[in-house]
């Protein structure tokens, strides 16, 4: 059976503000009202991050606006969502958090088989050096590449 997925939202300022170590797929505990939003794209995921409460794994600051057709069945927006993972899963991920120093962040929102799915980073926040030798990086990549272009054309 072929999965089909489809992207709704990417959290881009992670990629700028965290090293990403690890990823890993979770399944989002959401409301009617919430889903049809989120199929919508009306998910900002820019300032959200990911908390442990008795051995299960939240989702804080994903701010899902309400359903335009939602009526008294839309729920707040910030609220923290819950996310689906295994037990042990949890478990590792809170001992890494725990003794390295890393931190879970949303890095995007998908749905696979109609079925609402959050890509969980084990993310590594960057220092203000590692953020400039990366812009160099890709500065350095984009002349290469500009000049090869123009290279080509002759």
């Amino acid at each position: 059976m072929k999965s089909e997925q489809k992207s709704v939202a990417t959290n881009k300022k992670a990629y700028h503000d965290y090293f990403v170590e690890e990823t890993v797929e979770a399944g989002l505990e959401l409301f009617g009202t919430e889903v049809k939003s989120v199929r919508q794209g009306k998910v900002n995921l820019k300032d959200s991050w990911c908390s442990f409460k008795d051995g299960e794994i939240f989702i804080h600051g994903m701010h899902i606006s309400p359903y335009d057709h939602g009526n008294i069945f839309n729920r707040d927006p910030l609220r923290p969502k819950k996310l689906l993972l295994h037990k042990r899963e949890i478990n590792r991920y809170f001992g890494l958090t725990k003794q390295q120093g890393l931190t879970l962040i949303p890095l995007s929102i998908y749905f696979v088989n109609g079925r609402a799915k959050a890509e969980i980073g084990l993310c590594k926040g960057k220092k203000l050096y590692d953020k400039r030798a990366v812009a160099a990086k890709k500065d350095a990549a984009r002349d290469v590449e500009r000049a090869l272009r123009d290279k080509n054309r002759e």
